[in-house]
C-alpha cells in the first residue's frame, strides 16, 4: 500500500499548478481565479522508486469570508488525521496572511509530517521573502515554483524522506480476497455494510490492518471467505467534522489501494456522476479488479429489460475505454442481490489469477494478428511473432515479441487486449500489454 500526500493551503496559492507539476498531468484545472478548485483531484505520483497518492484539495466555497475559512479548516482538520504527509503551500509573491496563519495554528497541533511549501519563488532574488513565514513555526520553507518546476525535485526528495512506513509488516496473513465497496456519499455503503452484517451477528471479526490504522473485517459465512477493506460504516472517523466529499475521496484512495478487487457502488436513482468517473479512475490507476454495483434498485419503478439494459450500455460508454466488468443491480435496503455482489467480487477476484498456456495464446492470437496487423510505419512492416503471459504478476501481463515495438501504439494495445478478453474470460480484472523486441 502506498503513502497518502495532502496540499492544502488558502485559495490561489498554486495548489492545483503544484498538484499537475507532481502528477505529470493537467488533471486539476488551474486559473488565477481565486477558488476554481470546486472538486478533489487526486493523482499518483512517481519519482525514482517510490510512488505516492497525492490529494488536491479544493477551496472553492460562496460568498462569505467565515464560510471560507471555516471550509478550509475541515479540509485541514481531514488531511491532518488521514495524510502521511501535508504540503502546507503558501504564496510567497503575496506573503503571509491571516488565513495561512490560522491553518499553520491546526498545522502546528497535528504530529504529521508538515513540509512548508513557499510556492511562486519564480527566481533566487524571491527566495529572502520566504522568511516571513518562518513566523508559521513550521521549520524551514521550501521555496519552489509550481509553474516551471524550480525547486520540486528536492521538495520530491524531502516527501520520500518523511515516509515512514515502507512495508506492510502487519497487513493479514491469509490469501484471501480482500474486498473495498467505494463510491461517492450517500450511494449506499454503509446500508450495503449493514445488511451484510446484520445477516447474522458473528459473521465479521475486526483485525488491524496496516500501519495507517486500516481496518480488516472478515467475512466468513454463506461459503464465502474475504476482507472488507476500510468501508464505510466499520472503520470510526474520529472527531473529524466530515466533509462528506473530500472525507469520501481520502477514504477511497486507501480503501482501494488496500484491495484487491473494488465494488463500485452506484445510485440508482442518481446515475453516474463526475464522483463515481474520477473513483473509477483511480481503481484504474492502481490496476484493482472492478464490480459495478447499482444500488437502490428498489427505488426504480420500471425493471423492465431494456431499462436495465439502457442503464448498463450508459454506465460502460462512460467509464469507456474499459468496458469488460460485471454490473449487479442490488437493494442493501431489500437485501435484493447483496451476496451475488460479493460472488461476482471473488469471481473476479479469481480472474486477476488466471494464466493461460503459452500454445493457446499463438495458437489463437497469431492468425488474428496476422489478419489484422500494426498499421505501417514509414513504410516498414510490423510483425508480432510470439506471444506469452509473464508469471507471477498482479494482474494477468501478456508480452507480445515485435520486429518494431516502438511503433505500436496504445490503439493497436487496445485492440490486442479486446481480442484477449474475447477468447477468455477476465472480466472485471485489468491486463497489461507489453511488447519487447524479439
Amino acid at each position: 500500500m502506498g503513502n497518502l500526500v495532502a496540499i492544502v493551503g488558502r485559495p490561489n496559492v498554486g495548489k492545483s499548478t503544484l498538484f499537475n507539476r507532481l502528477t505529470e498531468s493537467r488533471q486539476a484545472i488551474v486559473d488565477e481565479t481565486s477558488g476554481t478548485t470546486r472538486d478533489r483531484q487526486y493523482g499518483k505520483v512517481t519519482w525514482g522508486k517510490h510512488e505516492f497518492s497525492l490529494v488536491d484539495t479544493g477551496g472553492w466555497v460562496v460568498n462569505s469570508d467565515d464560510v471560507f475559512e471555516s471550509e478550509i479548516n475541515k479540509q485541514v482538520s481531514i488531511a491532518i488525521e488521514e495524510a502521511d504527509v501535508i504540503l502546507f503551500v503558501v504564496d510567497v509573491m503575496n506573503g503571509l496572511t491571516d488565513l495561512d496563519t490560522s491553518v499553520g495554528n491546526m498545522m502546528r497541533r497535528s504530529k504529521k509530517p508538515i513540509l512548508l511549501v513557499s510556492n511562486k519563488a519564480d527566481n533566487f532574488n524571491l527566495h529572502v521573502q520566504s522568511a516571513e513565514f518562518y513566523g508559521l513555526g513550521l521549520g524551514d520553507p521550501i521555496n519552489i515554483s509550481a509553474i516551471n518546476g524550480a525547486g520540486t525535485g528536492d521538495l520530491l526528495d524531502t516527501i520520500i524522506s518523511k515516509f515512514s512506513k515502507k512495508v506492510e509488516d502487519d497487513e493479514p496473513l491469509e490469501d484471501i480476497p480482500r474486498i473495498a465497496i467505494v463510491g461517492r456519499p450517500n450511494a449506499g455503503k454503509s446500508s450495503f455494510v449493514n445488511a451484510l452484517m446484520d445477516e447474522e451477528r458473528n459473521i465479521v471479526t475486526n483485525i488491524a490492518g496496516t500501519t495507517r490504522d486500516s481496518i480488516y473485517t472478515r467475512f466468513d459465512k454463506f461459503n464465502m471467505d474475504f476482507y472488507l477493506v476500510d468501508t464505510a460504516g466499520i472503520r470510526k472517523k474520529g472527531k473529524v467534522t466530515e466533509d462528506l466529499e473530500y472525507y469520501s475521496v481520502i477514504r477511497s484512495i486507501k480503501a482501494i489501494e488496500n484491495s484487491d478487487v473494488c465494488i463500485l457502488m452506484l445510485d440508482a436513482t442518481q446515475g453516474i456522476e463526475g464522483q463515481d468517473m474520477n473513483i473509477f479512475s483511480l481503481i484504474q490507476k492502481n490496476r484493482k479488479g472492478l464490480v459495478v454495483c447499482v444500488n437502490k434498485w428498489d427505488l426504480v419503478e420500471n425493471k423492465e429489460q431494456i431499462v436495465i439494459k439502457t442503464f448498463e450500455n450508459t454506465i460502460r460508454e462512460r467509464l469507456a475505454p474499459f468496458t469488460d466488468f460485471p454490473i449487479v443491480f442490488s437493494s442493501a435496503m431489500t437485501k435484493q442481490r447483496i451476496l451475488k455482489v460479493l460472488e461476482t467480487a471473488k469471481e473476479v477476484y479469481a480472474r486477476r489469477k488466471t494464466k493461460i498456456p503459452t500454445h493457446k495464446l499463438n495458437e489463437i492470437l497469431l492468425p488474428i494478428i496476422e489478419r489484422t496487423p500494426p498499421p505501417s510505419n514509414k513504410g516498414k512492416y510490423i510483425k508480432i511473432k510470439y506471444i506469452t503471459q509473464l508469471p507471477n504478476t498482479q494482474v494477468p501481463s501478456f508480452v507480445f515479441f515485435s520486429n518494431l515495438p516502438q511503433w505500436i501504439k496504445d490503439p493497436y494495445k487496445r485492440f490486442l487486449e479486446n481480442r484477449i478478453r474475447d477468447n477468455w474470460n477476465l472480466s472485471g480484472t485489468p491486463i497489461n500489454i507489453i511488447i519487447r523486441e524479439k
